[in-house]
């Protein structure tokens, strides 16, 4: 049957990238793997917006916790794995990314398994950077300690308002401060060249993936939330590879094919939500039935708006890879943060916003110091807060969000109606 046969029906269309999608993962996985079991090469862990480019240009493969995390929560298996790490002496308060990776390292446990990795690929360095948050610090001084292994980090400024030359250089000064020691593991010399062509996909990715959201600019949207949620591993894991760029070729050439053919994401769009914050992982899919129930597409997101590093640039690499991480949307203040929102519910058509609190997620929860009340002054769009959590499911009454969801789009379906008269 063809898509737009499928789509008559009244049914969610899976895109037919998650084919290529899943070898382009597995191709990562394979990598990794046989460089953890045959150590030949090195393997640096790495923050999920941390110094990935530079690393690639090292010759690491890289692995990345913080997508492991995610798997965990997917899995619907963190809330076997944070007691075990509280129990350990990590408060149940803090990154349950953090929780539930550390639980299933010390049960030993890992969907890599599935894959045929013994367990998670041994460092041979861990590399942060704290723009996102200072708890991956803590995060991985966990493994430098128990693999007695070198860490070294990047420290970000925090609640930039004003992102200053002096800023970006000081963040670029620390990119070039941790170089001697990952020469020293990598048994190789930095390469400026080598960094510059790594710096160069990651840009090509970035504007690719950045092309991919605003495709949900178009009415009807070809792409949800959801669909990003799950495409957008390339570009978290494989940014400054070819192999990210080859796949969002693949991904934007098919939403612009659903755009011709006015497939949309859901059967029926009628409502068109920004969702700012995590997503809650142990119930991707089953939001995304129930939005499109509902007839409604969320059609943006910070969170996959987290990996768009346009500003990156071969011919500075140093002074363009700060800029870009310092420019991310979780380091910025609230005044920036309440501009960029402005900005994209315009861009995107939005009619309602969904602020998701995530319980141990405070740095990606906006909705804790009145920006919503804000917002809602500037642009008059409506909103609704959840509560929830990244990964921990006992942190969601879904019985109340489904309730709150469901009158906040009978609401809005009013409120609407009402702009119209």
């Amino acid at each position: 049957m063809s898509e737009k046969g499928i789509q008559d029906q009244g049914e969610l269309v899976k895109l037919r990238s998650a084919n290529d999608l899943r070898k382009t993962m597995d191709g990562y996985f394979a990598r990794l793997k046989e460089a953890a079991e045959t150590r030949s090469r090195k393997i640096a862990w790495c923050t999920s917006v941390g110094p990935a480019e530079l690393l690639y240009s090292m010759g690491f493969e890289v692995y990345f916790p913080e997508n492991h995390g995610a798997m965990l929560g997917a899995g619907k298996n963190a809330d076997k794995y944070i007691p075990t790490a509280v129990a350990h002496g990590y408060s149940p308060d803090i990154c349950s990314y953090l929780t539930s990776d550390i639980g299933a390292f010390l049960q030993n446990e890992t969907p890599l398994q599935k894959s045929g990795f013994r367990s998670v690929p041994r460092p041979d360095i861990l590399v942060y950077n704290t723009n996102q948050c200072r708890e991956v610090e803590d995060w991985f001084s966990f493994y430098a300690r128990h693999f007695n292994v070198p860490i070294v980090g990047i420290h970000t400024p925090l609640c930039i308002s004003d992102l200053s030359p002096e800023i970006v250089k000081s963040v670029s000064d620390q990119y070039h401060r941790i170089i001697p020691e990952l020469e020293k593991v990598a048994e190789r010399m930095f390469d400026i060249d080598s960094f510059r062509e790594t710096v160069g996909l990651s840009h090509d990715g970035c504007v690719l993936w950045k092309q991919v959201l605003e495709k949900a600019r178009h009415i009807p949207s070809p792409i949800n939330f959801f669909d990003s949620a799950i495409h957008m591993g390339p570009i978290v894991v494989m940014r400054g590879t070819s192999h990210a760029v080859e796949y969002y070729k693949i991904l934007l050439a098919e939403l612009e094919e659903r755009i011709q053919n006015n497939i949309s994401a859901v059967p029926v769009e009628h409502f068109r939500i920004y969702w700012e914050g995590m997503p809650l992982w142990y119930r991707l899919s089953s939001l995304a039935k129930l939005f499109a129930k509902l007839n409604t597409c969320i059609v943006a997101s910070t969170y996959c708006n987290s990996w768009v590093f346009d500003d990156l640039s071969q011919a500075e690499p140093f002074e363009s890879s700060a800029l870009a991480y310092c420019k991310l949307f979780i380091v910025r203040s609230d005044a920036i943060k309440e501009n960029v929102l402005e900005q994209l519910v315009k861009d995107f058509t939005v009619q309602g916003i969904i602020y998701h609190e995530s319980k141990t997620c405070a740095r990606n929860s906006n909705n804790r110091f009145g920006l919503q009340n804000r917002l809602f002054k500037r642009t008059g769009i409506p909103y609704l807060e959840i509560n929830g959590d990244l990964n921990d499911p006992r942190c969601y009454s879904e019985e109340q969000s489904i309730i709150a969801i469901e009158t906040f789009i009978d609401q809005l379906s009013g409120h609407l109606n009402n702009s119209t008269l």
